[in-house]
């Protein structure tokens, strides 16, 4: 296309839009912007020492996070992208040396997110990849379903450190426990 056919289309455009804002009328500007709810940060410490430390806060562990509610006898099962087959395969066959275990059994929702957090972090200080957690099926709720169970498989996936969990074979409490793999933690004592 030469240039002056070139200049005769950009400037049929600048009439057509000017043609079509020509009713256009400027909003009125405002000073303030109005927030629905005022976002806030940890304090600097607590920043701090995530950063630092790597953890997931318990209290940054959503129970709103959206994942389908399980039932007594269902199995859990998550893994990251990635993951090596073979690593899963050997987690959900419990072939492995469980490094340490945590039982939830008894405690209440608040208690048992901080246990588990808790748990976590020890579990990467002291290099554990594989270890086992205890949730019970539910049949001591009130309501007679898993209330931990779901919790669990809900809080799980929400921290990076965890790389995969499974329900336990039969003899480790089948789906009233679960192995998880953990990351390795490269500055392990």
């Amino acid at each position: 296309m030469n240039d002056k056919k070139k200049e005769a289309n950009e400037e049929n455009d600048l009439d057509l839009f000017r043609q079509s804002v020509a009713d256009a009328r400027p909003l009125k500007s405002q000073n303030t912007v109005q927030h629905s709810a005022p976002h806030t940060k940890p304090p600097l410490k607590q920043r701090q020492y995530q950063k630092n430390e790597g953890l997931t806060p318990a209290c940054a562990l959503s129970d709103e996070y959206q994942v389908e509610e399980v039932g007594i006898a269902d199995e859990l099962f998550f893994s990251r992208p990635g993951l090596q087959h073979r690593a899963v395969k050997k987690l959900r066959r419990g072939q492995f040396s469980c490094s340490a275990a945590l039982d939830l059994h008894g405690m209440v929702v608040t208690e048992a997110r901080q246990a588990l957090v808790e748990f976590i972090h020890e579990s990467r200080k002291h290099n554990a990849r594989y270890v086992r957690i205890v949730h019970g099926k539910g049949y001591g709720s009130s309501s007679r379903q898993p209330i931990l169970k779901n919790r669990l498989n809900n809080w799980l996936r929400q921290i990076d450190d965890v790389l995969a969990f499974c329900s336990a074979q039969p003899q480790d409490g089948g789906t009233g426990a679960v192995y998880l793999l953990l990351k390795r933690d490269d500055h392990a004592q």
